[in-house]
C-alpha cells in the first residue's frame, strides 16, 4: 500500500533521514521506534507532504506522492494525527470533526458565499457523518463540550475522529499513548485494533510505549540517528541485538 524508498532529509548540516525504506501492507499495523531524535516525527512529515524529502520516492497505492503537499495526499487517503494533540480549543467537538470532513467537500467558493441549494445539503451531510463518527468513536454525548473542555485521553480519541472524517486509508499515529495513564493507553490499543479489523484501515504508529507497540504491531520499523537499524515482527526486534543496544535496553523489561 505504501513504499518509501530511500529517503534523505537533512536540515542544515544535520541529516534527519538517512537513505530510509520500508513498505506497508494494506491492513497492517506497523510501527516506527527508535530514541528521542531518530527521525521518526520527520518521517511522517515527509510522508505526509509537510517536508520534502532530499532524495528518495514514496508511493501510495503505486501514486509516487513525494512531490505533493499534504492537502492532496490527504485528499488520497493518508491522514495522520500528532505527538502534541493538535484540536481547535474553541470549537466544538462535534465542529472538530465537521473541519476534517470538510476536506471530502465539493461546494466552491461561490457556492458557499451565496448559500446555493448542493451546498447547503452538502452542510447537512457533513454535520450528519460527522455525528455518525462522534457516535462510533464514543464522543456523541459530548458533541457541544469545547474541545479545550475534554481530558487528554478523549482529546486523543477525538483527533482520531477527526483523521476519520476524512475518509483515510492509511492513518499516521504519533505518539497517540503520550499523556494516557495505563487504563488510557489499554482502550487506545483496541481502539486502534478496532479501526484496523471494522475500517479495514492501515496504520503506521510513532510510539515509546512499547507495551502498546509490542501489542497491537504486526511489524517494526527501527530507526537511529536517521537511519533505519532493523525491522521485523516485534519478537524479532526486541530480541535484535543493535536494536537492545541503541533503544530496547535489557530484554527483561519486555
Amino acid at each position: 500500500m505504501l513504499k518509501v524508498d530511500g529517503i534523505w532529509k537533512t536540515f542544515g548540516g544535520i541529516t534527519a533521514l538517512m537513505d530510509v525504506s520500508f513498505e506497508v501492507k494494506r491492513g497492517e499495523i506497523k510501527a516506527v521506534i527508535g530514541p528521542n531524535g531518530a527521525g521518526k516525527t520527520t518521517l511522517f512529515n515527509v510522508i505526509s507532504g509537510v517536508y520534502k524529502p532530499d532524495r528518495g520516492t514514496i508511493f501510495f497505492e503505486d501514486r509516487r506522492i513525494d512531490s505533493l503537499g499534504p492537502v492532496k495526499i490527504a485528499k488520497l487517503g493518508i491522514s495522520r494525527t500528532f505527538q502534541n494533540v493538535e484540536l481547535y480549543g474553541h470549537l466544538t467537538v462535534l465542529e472538530n470533526v465537521m473541519v476534517g470532513r470538510y476536506a471530502r467537500t465539493k461546494a466552491g467558493f461561490f457556492s458557499c458565499g451565496f448559500r446555493l441549494p448542493h451546498m447547503v445539503r452538502e452542510e447537512r451531510e457533513i454535520r450528519k457523518k460527522s455525528e455518525e463518527i462522534l457516535e462510533y468513536v464514543g464522543l456523541y454525548d459530548k458533541k457541544d463540550f469545547l474541545a479545550s473542555e475534554l481530558p487528554i485521553g478523549l482529546q486523543r480519541i477525538l483527533e482520531i475522529g477527526r483523521a476519520l472524517a476524512t475518509e483515510p486509508k492509511l492513518i499516521m499515529f504519533d505518539e497517540p499513548a503520550s499523556g494516557l495513564n495505563d487504563s488510557e493507553t489499554k482502550n487506545l490499543s483496541a481502539f486502534i485494533k478496532k479501526l484496523r479489523d471494522e475500517k479495514n484501515i492501515t496504520v503506521i504508529l510513532v510510539e515509546h510505549d512499547m507495551g502498546l507497540v509490542m501489542d497491537i504491531s504486526d511489524n517494526i520499523v527501527v530507526l537511529n540517528f536517521g537511519e533505519k537499524i532493523a525491522e521485523g515482527t516485534p519478537h524479532e526486534v526486541k530480541n535484535n541485538k543493535l536494536v537492545i543496544d541503541a533503544y530496547l535496553g535489557e530484554e527483561e523489561h519486555f
